[in-house]
């Protein structure tokens, strides 16, 4: 059902498109003339039957193209999205934005959560340390404990690998890893020890590698929380 400010721009000869212009930063002329086709519409509806005109509320939404519109009620593909309520008087009385997708809510409750935990980061540095000397301090007391676990690790793993030399060697006078087609097959034990050596090697080299990501990770993060707390307390 067309609204009536729609019919009152077709009676009066004034096209929707050149009311809609005036909103879409179309020239003043445009603009006020849209002005004054709304002002004139509420003010023949108030004249015409001012007792009923108290209340009513003319919706404004815009279509797919663009287009702004107005009516009575909101046609129902359109009710989810951002629309004003106008009142008697062309005052706005209510503005409802669109319906948020999954993914926009999603994004939001993500912005939350990294807000909260700033602000959580930002108290614990005020509540923890009192000087970027004490924050250097402790680093350098973590960086140094991780460095001697890494050299632990290197030299546990190096002794790996000296056993694992030997185990070859001694490996390569049996069969299948003997070109001698005489040569005896290799012992249960012998094969045993390999693959355990083996996979002690996989697993030593395994931790060494987390223990260097660990040591970068807290080398960047003690840096960033030292740039931060100079923020805080507004150090240069």
């Amino acid at each position: 059902m067309a609204s009536q400010f729609e019919q009152f721009n077709l009676e009066n000869g004034l096209p929707a498109a050149q009311n809609v212009a005036g909103l879409k930063g179309g020239t003043s002329v445009k603009h006020l003339a849209w002005l004054l086709s709304i002002a004139a519409l509420l003010a023949a509806s108030a004249l015409a039957a001012p007792s009923s005109n108290s209340g009513r509320k003319v919706y404004e939404w815009v279509d797919d193209q663009g287009v702004t519109h107005y009516g009575d009620q909101i046609p129902p593909e359109y009710a989810s999205r951002e629309h004003r309520v106008i009142d008697a008087n062309g005052i706005e009385i209510s503005h409802v934005d669109a319906q948020k997708t999954a993914e926009q809510l999603a994004a939001e409750d993500q912005k939350r959560r990294d807000a909260e935990q700033r602000e959580n980061r930002d108290r614990n540095l005020l509540n923890t340390y009192v000087s970027v000397q004490e924050i250097e301090r402790l680093r350098d007391q973590r960086l140094s404990l991780l460095s001697d676990q890494i050299k632990l690790k290197q030299q546990f793993l190096e002794t790996l690998n000296v056993q694992m030399g030997k185990l070859k060697t001694t490996s390569s006078r049996y069969k299948p890893y003997s070109s001698d087609p005489n040569a005896p097959p290799m012992s249960d034990q012998l094969a045993e020890d390999l693959v355990r050596v083996a996979s002690d090697i996989h697993t030593q080299e395994d931790n060494l590698r987390q223990k260097r990501s660990e040591q970068a990770v807290m080398s960047q993060q003690f840096e960033s929380d030292i740039e931060r707390f100079k923020e805080l307390k507004g150090i240069h």
